[in-house]
């Protein structure tokens, strides 16, 4: 199978992330329960330590072998430091904390302001500089992600993810059921009983 017929552009998965993100920050709120508070901040902090080394291992540098000396790109690794330490700070407090709504709104705030330079900035560039690579870096992005998401404890991304967006995984995961239910059913039954 040739992957980069199949996977979407690499300046698309960036996009897709940034929107995953934000609707994980969407679901935040002061008067959110405790443990719901403590699965949105790990399911949004896993997912920005993931996309914040797919970009540093993949797309910064091919960036960079096109654009040089950009003031965007080259405060975008520290801004991913920054946030790294955030995380961090968020990760040693529990979601009672006094602090805690204030450290997650303060990594929001980071965040937001990191996504708009990217997207109104980097993204464009890079899709009119790397046209002819974005699907084949999309690609590299693809396995590596499937790489970090099994070091990072797929079973927690996956309880997080339950637990920051509780109804769309019930509608997949009835989905799924429906799916899987339809392909166990015996082939006769399938085909209307032809035979």
């Amino acid at each position: 199978m040739d992957m980069p017929n199949y996977s979407p552009s690499i300046t698309t998965m960036i996009r897709m992330d940034h929107t995953h993100v934000m609707a994980a920050f969407h679901r935040y709120h002061a008067a959110t329960s405790w443990w719901r508070k403590r699965a949105i901040v790990e399911l949004a902090c896993t997912a920005l330590e993931i996309h914040a080394q797919l970009e540093e291992e993949i797309f910064y540098p091919a960036l960079a072998g096109v654009l040089h000396s950009d003031d965007t790109l080259e405060k975008s690794k520290p801004e991913h430091d920054e946030m790294r330490a955030d995380i961090a700070r968020l990760r040693a407090m529990h979601p009672r904390d006094a602090a805690f709504d204030a450290r997650f709104m303060k990594l929001m705030r980071e965040v937001m302001h990191h996504v708009a330079e990217e997207e109104t900035m980097l993204l464009p560039a890079a899709e009119r500089a790397l046209a002819a690579e974005l699907s084949a870096l999309g690609a590299r992005m693809t396995r590596r992600r499937l790489q970090l998401v099994a070091q990072k404890r797929p079973a927690a991304i996956a309880a997080n993810t339950v637990g920051t967006f509780p109804f769309a995984s019930l509608a997949m995961a009835t989905l799924g059921a429906v799916a899987i239910a339809r392909c166990l059913r015996p082939a006769r039954v399938r085909r209307g009983r032809l035979g």
